[in-house]
């Protein structure tokens, strides 16, 4: 198993990163050398406050041989050819270390922060990751750029705007999902499945597996060469004293989820819909602290993996290790017995 961290290290609660913490760029090129030296896999950053690409650029010139990907960048808002070339760009930079992954946002984002006319997300994801592999291929092989489908025509690329072969043109492309379509689209054609955290044990077996698999199918491939990629919510600490007071923000946490109608299938699947629905009509009225009042510890320890650091890796193991091939996780780290303490965690997760 490949063990990810989503940066930054030594600013997040356990296995979070709030709102009113945010990174600040101007450290990721150090923690992205803290995630090396304690020895994951891959630094994964999300598109939130800064640009992921400008991020993974610093982190690419203080670090060399940890992965470095977007977990997610937002695919639409941007041309096919334009993160294209951010990819190939941090491709070269890293020495083939890039990882894509790529998400596309909910209705009223696209719309009303982005902009954009809405389109079915599954379809349209389909045709944005082949324009850009067909621009990928174009830089590489030479081949004349001719793509056409519902969302995208190409087919000018001048001397003058094409870096290019480079040494690593494999790129792995991950699609961020949590509904059938979008699961079977990562099947089709994606190297990875990217999971929000409410995928459950239960949700994953009996809706994200049999989606991925139909989708392997329509394209001839083998179902395992598609990666389940987990950031599951986590609630660990040093101490007992200390996790109760994680677990509380983590209690919050699930309670904004379970808030949000585009999540319901995974808390459906436990007969949590009711739940969701309480929970939907509190958010309505802003009534943000009743939220967390409905989450049980039931349902909390059914989405969130609760233990100090001494068991957290046995439980991530027992959830996930027969079901996902790469694991998002990360505790703080601001001195040498942190980092320590993050090793023996790794060592025991793989």
């Amino acid at each position: 198993m490949i063990i990810e961290s989503l940066l930054p290290l030594g600013k997040l609660d356990p296995g979070l990163r709030e709102p009113e913490t945010p990174l600040d760029i101007r450290d990721f090129a150090r923690l992205a050398s803290v995630a090396e030296g304690v020895g994951l896999g891959a630094v994964l950053v999300e598109e939130t406050k800064d640009d992921p690409f400008q991020l993974l650029a610093l982190g690419a010139t203080t670090t060399s041989r940890i992965q470095l990907g977007t977990s997610v960048a937002m695919a639409f808002p941007r041309s096919p050819t334009a993160t294209a070339m951010s990819a190939w760009s941090l491709q070269k930079v890293s020495n083939g270390r890039f990882l894509l992954g790529l998400g596309t946002q909910v209705r009223a984002h696209v719309e009303r922060r982005y902009g954009l006319r809405w389109s079915a997300p599954a379809p349209w994801i389909r045709d944005y990751v082949n324009a850009m592999r067909a621009v990928w291929d174009c830089w590489q092989h030479g081949t004349p750029l001719r793509f056409e489908s519902e969302h995208y025509t190409l087919n000018l690329m001048v001397p003058l705007f094409n870096p290019g072969p480079i040494d690593h043109p494999r790129i792995p492309v991950h699609l961020a999902a949590i509904g059938p379509n979008m699961c079977a689209v990562a099947g089709e054609l994606a190297d990875g499945v990217r999971l929000h955290p409410v995928c459950s044990a239960k949700f994953i077996d009996e809706e994200v597996v049999p989606a991925v698999a139909r989708g392997a199918a329509r394209t001839g491939r083998n179902v395992a060469e598609v990666e389940i990629c987990m950031k599951p919510l986590i609630a660990t600490a040093p101490d007992a004293a200390t996790l109760e007071k994680v677990v509380r923000t983590v209690r919050a946490r699930v309670a904004f989820y379970l808030s949000t109608p585009s999540y319901r299938r995974a808390f459906a699947v436990h007969g949590w819909e009711h739940i969701a629905e309480q929970a939907s009509v509190l958010s309505r009225a802003q009534r943000w602290e009743e939220l967390p009042g409905l989450v049980d510890d039931e349902l909390l320890h059914t989405i969130a993996t609760v233990g100090t650091y001494d068991e957290i890796a046995a439980k991530l193991n027992e959830r996930y290790a027969d079901r996902v091939q790469r694991l998002e996780f990360s505790i703080p780290v601001n001195n040498e017995a942190d980092a320590e303490a993050f090793r023996a965690i790794l060592a025991e997760l793989r």
